[in-house]
């Protein structure tokens, strides 16, 4: 982990990213039936080693802060637990596979609909196509709600990241998605404490968040467009 890449969330204001962290799109790719599958790469935004990423959803400049936070108020108050994940998490296990549930991180990315759902492909992981999709799935879900894990070692199974936050776009919702900030980028609140060190996140830009500075899928209902 490097220490020198952040992002300090400021006091009714935006991200503060530090340590020259790359920032590019990525879009939600559906399947046949409109469930998410997989992700697909965009344009890569040209930064600083420092910038500021808009928290309040309203910006006229996104995805980067133009200060309208100031301008209308925003009350960008953190209501998320600084529980690790393991405190918050259900354990789930299947006969080939474990899966570890933090419901309260869900972000909505639906990763996890596809074949009857991550929990019902868990649960009939001794077929190794099921496990395999379960994985899968698992290791899409862009605020690592879900972690599969290692039936044998019991480590978690993680896609490997560097250090880098993607703008995410939710093609089947039809709205622009969370921050999803990955390689274990460290989270530092507004009163200078420090979210848990994880390798999946997803922050909310849309400012309708009920569970701040994580994503709750508020995007979703509100149909939050970046363009707009």
């Amino acid at each position: 982990m490097d220490k020198n890449k952040k992002i300090k969330i400021e006091k009714n204001g935006p991200y503060r990213v530090s340590g020259n962290i790359p920032l590019e799109k990525e879009f939600v790719v559906p399947d046949e039936n409109n469930n998410p599958l997989s992700w697909q790469k965009g344009e890569k935004y040209k930064t600083e080693e420092e910038y500021c990423l808009c928290r309040c959803g309203k910006s006229q400049n996104k995805p980067f802060c133009d200060f309208t936070h100031q301008k209308i108020e925003f009350d960008g108050t953190e209501t998320a637990s600084k529980e690790d994940y393991k405190q918050q998490a259900e354990n789930i296990s299947g006969p080939g596979m474990d899966l570890m549930d933090a419901s309260n991180l869900c972000a909505r990315a639906r990763f996890c609909h596809r074949h009857g759902g991550t929990w019902d492909l868990t649960a009939k992981s001794d077929d190794s196509k099921s496990k395999k999709i379960a994985i899968e799935e698992a290791c899409n879900c862009p605020s690592g709600r879900l972690t599969a894990i290692n039936k044998k070692t019991g480590e978690p199974i993680e896609p490997e990241f560097s250090p880098s936050i993607s703008i995410t776009e939710d093609i089947p919702a039809k709205a622009s998605g969370p921050l999803w900030a990955k390689g274990k980028i460290q989270i530092e609140g507004a009163d200078g404490s420090s979210y848990e060190n994880r390798n999946r996140q997803t922050i909310c830009r849309c400012g309708k968040s009920s569970n701040k500075p994580f994503c709750d899928g508020s995007h979703i209902e509100n149909k939050f467009d970046d363009k707009v």
